[in-house]
């Protein structure tokens, strides 16, 4: 069921491109770069303002981490369940959590995004482009400063967002995982696109979740795009990295690391833990399959008939560095069997004292 899911979806970012392709011919733009669509030139004095003066240079770091939560906070704001209702079900990917900042960022699920919106606001002023695609934009961009992440799809021409999402449609890492299937299924995704999507934890740290530690990883490699944050969920937890006892943390494996309740969780589930362990030392599923949920994440809302093809903007990410491994000083032995049907994979042991994991 995983692959069919994972197979329509790249099927549909191939429609995507085989239609443009098909109408446009390629474009050169002012400064000699080329895209698909002369429509995408655009984005490139964009793309160079971001990576410069938002990502620092091109780093994989803290703003590629929040960016990229961004794209997701704004984009989940969907509900067909409400609107069946009568009611505002939310525009999805339309930037509202930038265009009625007042509003959305002072709910509970949006705890410290106010940082991002505040940063991303005056390139979307200083660019003339629309809140829902720069924010969908910033986070492709980001994640291609990560190695080991896939080159995510890009569509251009999202309109201004009329109204603000609804409170309560983002899932909090204290909801149990009935909760969380269940809000992601309105939106129309499967526990298997969930799993996926949580790959952004491979590069991401919470600042919220235990206030005394901010920039805390939720694995040991958070500036690489590889499958440690998949392994190292997998193992026993046997401390707190900061105070303990938040609302929404669990114990972790390693010091300077911080496990959420909810990643425990689906990492344990019957419903997605196979999934979830599909992803360890597999580095070609894990970027399909987080490229092609991010896409259908990215156009919630939208109607993709009315978008461009801009993704050939997105630089292509560089190769992944290092291997899959069980962090220095753990073993098998920590492992947390959750899959039924397959045992968890052989790994190396890291070398060296026991892995202790930085901030960010």
């Amino acid at each position: 069921m995983a692959f069919k899911i994972l197979a329509s979806l790249l099927a549909l970012a191939a429609t995507f491109q085989v239609s443009n392709a098909a109408i446009v011919r390629k474009a050169t733009c002012a400064d000699g770069r080329t895209t698909a669509n002369a429509a995408c030139c655009a984005l490139f004095p964009i793309l160079d303002d971001i990576q410069e003066n938002l990502f620092d240079g091109g780093e994989c770091g803290e703003e590629v981490h929040e960016s990229l939560r961004l794209t997701f906070h704004d984009a989940i704001g969907f509900s067909p369940a409400l609107t069946k209702q009568g009611k505002f079900g939310g525009g999805g990917a339309d930037g509202s959590i930038i265009t009625f900042s007042d509003t959305e960022t002072p709910f509970h699920a949006n705890g410290g995004i106010d940082e991002i919106v505040d940063a991303q606001k005056p390139f979307v002023a200083k660019h003339n482009i629309s809140a829902g695609d720069f924010i969908q934009f910033a986070g492709a961009v980001g994640v291609s400063n990560c190695p080991g992440a896939p080159r995510l799809s890009f569509l251009f021409g999202r309109p201004a967002a009329k109204q603000a999402s609804p409170d309560l449609l983002i899932p909090e890492p204290f909801d149990t995982v009935d909760k969380i299937l269940a809000r992601f299924g309105d939106a129309g995704f499967s526990p298997a696109e969930v799993v996926a999507l949580l790959a952004s934890h491979t590069v991401a740290a919470a600042d919220h979740v235990d206030e005394t530690i901010p920039g805390t990883p939720f694995d040991s490699t958070p500036s690489v795009f590889d499958s440690q944050f998949f392994i190292e969920t997998q193992l026993r937890g046997t401390l707190f990295p900061g105070t303990g006892g938040n609302q929404g943390e669990v114990e972790s494996p390693l010091k300077g690391e911080i496990r959420l309740q909810s990643d425990a969780e689906l990492a344990r589930d019957s419903r997605t833990a196979c999934e979830w362990q599909s992803f360890v030392n597999n580095q070609s599923k894990l970027q399909s399959a987080f490229k092609a949920a991010m896409l259908k994440l990215s156009v919630l809302g939208q109607n993709t008939r009315n978008l461009v093809d801009c993704s050939d903007v997105i630089p292509i990410p560089k190769p992944v560095t290092g291997t899959a491994h069980l962090p220095a000083g753990l073993n098998h032995n920590d492992v947390e069997q959750a899959c039924a049907s397959t045992p968890f994979p052989t790994l190396p042991t890291d070398p060296g004292p026991v892995t202790s994991v930085p901030p960010v």
